[in-house]
């Protein structure tokens, strides 16, 4: 609730940055406005501050469910956990970084499909909502080599099946980027595409590698009656 006034504007210097060419080619102006009554401007605050206590308070409460999750895990298995959370963490804060930067791209796309006789209204709680959604979708979309390589791990997928489904998962990257951006345009597809391909190549890398240790740690032939390693 404190820090609201320097957190509005950086919420809104995606759009600020997004309609400012069309401001200068189109000539209608974009506003963003307030609607639903007396107590819309304290509604959208109090809402608007939540969405910033849960970001910031996310060290405690995120650190809170791994206090009850831990204690239920061997050691083996608390190691992977905190080596994943080490990976997650910073990929999902990367893509969220991402779809901030691209925002203005996004939003300059979507306006440009108004005609040049109106001007545009948009609300608070509509263009919150946008960037909450766009951000999200990019941070998610950033944990694919997390998913690929616990996949790998768990035994569930080879990196001889990834690599043979190279082709049909970047087909299927590039479906989701169509429809998660929020925006029609190409170039802001590819700015989910393009990492995700690269992150999910990365991640097939890793499940080789990870294929020849195991490969390696067993030996190649085993008596009837010898039970092979478990791990």
């Amino acid at each position: 609730w404190i820090i609201y006034p320097p957190a509005f504007e950086f919420l809104k210097q995606p759009y600020v940055d997004g309609i400012a060419p069309l401001l200068q080619r189109k000539g209608f102006e974009a506003k963003l406005v307030l609607s639903g009554g007396v107590g819309s401007a304290f509604s959208f605050r109090l809402k608007f501050a939540l969405v910033i206590g849960l970001v910031i308070s996310a060290p405690v409460w995120i650190g809170q469910m791994w206090a009850f999750i831990l204690p239920a895990l061997h050691h083996n298995e608390r190691r992977w956990a905190y080596l994943l959370t080490a990976v997650g963490a910073p990929l999902f804060a990367g893509g969220v970084a991402v779809g901030y930067l691209v925002l203005p791209k996004g939003i300059e796309v979507l306006i440009g499909f108004a005609p040049d006789s109106v001007d545009l209204l948009l609300t608070l709680g509509d263009y919150l909502n946008f960037v909450i959604r766009t951000v999200l979708v990019f941070g998610i979309a950033a944990q694919i080599p997390l998913v690929v390589v616990l996949l790998n791990r768990l035994g569930v997928v080879s990196a001889k099946q990834l690599a043979s489904a190279r082709p049909w998962t970047v087909i299927g990257i590039f479906v989701f980027a169509a429809v998660a951006t929020p925006s029609t345009d190409p170039l802001t597809m590819l700015f989910l595409a393009v990492p995700m391909t690269l992150l999910y190549l990365a991640s097939e890398l890793v499940a080789r590698l990870t294929d020849r240790r195991k490969a390696a740690a067993v030996p190649d032939e085993l008596p009837d009656d010898e039970a092979s390693p478990l791990d």
